[in-house]
């Protein structure tokens, strides 16, 4: 099945604590492709963290930030990126990925992904009184832009390596 498109990256998409990170260095490690954290690159280059961003200048602000990072995208080639939870939810980000990417959405439950994340202080979007509730809120938007990926990959009872080893299987099949 050949999609016509150019696909010389893997761009992984999904909500916080699907495994965008972990599955994505295994992933790169198996094509010997780079890879590359959309929201490690935005704070090494503002040297400040997400959290701070979020705090100081709101989520605004750190979207155009990500905007400006996926355009940079385009540029790349043997990567695996990985991108903040939202990034996809902006559909010009979803489409300047699919140009050079094959975009692959994690998903899992809300429960897992509470399980995953419940002890992470650095999840701006976890500051709630409810983060249970928020989290559910948050799938429940992003949902729509997440199904617009090429492939979607449960993750709830799946290791990082399984995870991985399906990507690369997704990658190749293109």
């Amino acid at each position: 099945m050949h999609s016509g498109r150019h696909l010389v990256n893997l761009a992984l998409i999904g909500f916080m604590g699907t495994g965008k990170t972990s599955a994505g260095r295994l992933v790169a490690e198996l094509l010997h492709f780079d890879f590359l954290d959309t929201d490690d690159l935005i704070q090494t280059r503002t040297g400040r963290t997400i959290a701070d961003i979020f705090a100081k200048n709101g989520e605004a602000a750190f979207r155009a930030l990500e905007r400006d990072v996926v355009v940079e995208l385009a540029g790349r080639t043997k990567t695996v990126i990985s991108t903040g939870g939202g990034l996809p939810a902006n559909l010009e980000n979803l489409a300047s990925l699919k140009t050079h990417a094959l975009v692959v959405c994690l998903w899992a439950s809300p429960e897992r992904i509470w399980e995953r994340v419940r002890n992470q202080s650095h999840r701006p979007l976890l500051h709630d009184p409810d983060p249970q509730q928020k989290i559910r809120e948050l799938l429940e938007q992003r949902a729509p832009f997440y199904r617009q990926a090429d492939v979607l990959i449960r993750t709830d009872e799946r290791s990082a390596r399984e995870v991985a080893q399906q990507v690369v299987l997704q990658f190749k099949q293109r």
